[in-house]
């Protein structure tokens, strides 16, 4: 593993882990609201390492809903995690078979959004350099949510206090990093509406994977290949 990469990926790894760590302390708070103990939360960071799906998970766990119906419910949230894998699979071919479920293992939505920006500035995906990254938004995720298992009843109401915005604002800002993309205008705005429609409709959570399949379906159909258009033409 080379050192200089993975001390480059661990210094992109330390802004977006401090970044993510307000919800990380919301997530140990909400867990231990709905009846988990601190170490029951922490491990539940460790193991599954997806914030949105955990928060859906504990929200559900203490009500009477059937165990399958909040499985369904966490896969729906985390569908979007296969359209990452299939886009990133072709760039991890060169890894051992391992570091390839570490990979995925790790791959979370900043994880993705910063691979790709490096895989377009560099085109490759240096192994040391992504799980650089990894460890430290991994640790930091684990150290935040414990800490927010064991103190967060001293936070109060997170909403009173403006957390609820912050993961908006978040998500929205990794969107952004992709406004250079050809067909950002189109897509985006085609899940946005897609999203929104299906959460008046269909309801929660599955308005995440409508929008992200509504927009994957807009990108295939306007989708040119590089190769069929002529000298010029804009994408």
């Amino acid at each position: 593993m080379d050192s200089n990469f993975f001390r480059q990926g661990a210094k992109a790894g330390m802004v977006i882990g401090f970044s993510t760590m307000p919800f990380g302390l919301l997530f140990g708070a909400v867990a231990v609201d709905g009846g988990m103990t601190p170490f029951e939360a922490t491990m539940m960071s460790g193991v599954i390492f997806g914030g949105a799906s955990q928060l859906v998970g504990v929200q559900m766990f203490g009500t009477h809903v059937p165990a399958w119906l909040i499985v369904l419910s966490v896969f729906a949230v985390n569908f979007r995690h296969i359209l990452y894998s299939a886009a990133l699979s072709p760039h991890l071919r060169t890894y051992s078979h391992p570091a390839r479920l570490g990979a995925l293992f790790f791959l979370t939505d900043p994880q993705f959004a910063e691979a790709s920006k490096q895989i377009d500035h560099h085109g490759k995906l240096e192994p040391s350099w992504y799980f650089g990254m990894a460890f430290v938004i991994y640790c930091l995720w684990v150290a935040s949510s414990a800490i927010g298992a064991l103190f967060g009843r001293l936070i109060g109401d997170p909403v009173a206090l403006g957390f609820d915005v912050l993961l908006p604002v978040y998500f929205l800002g990794l969107v952004l990093s992709f406004r250079r993309r050809p067909l950002f205008s189109i897509v985006v705005p085609v899940s946005a509406v897609a999203s929104i429609l299906a959460m008046h409709t269909v309801g929660s959570p599955w308005h995440v994977s409508i929008g992200a399949l509504a927009g994957v379906i807009a990108a295939v159909i306007l989708h040119r290949p590089a190769d069929n258009l002529r000298d010029g033409e804009p994408l």
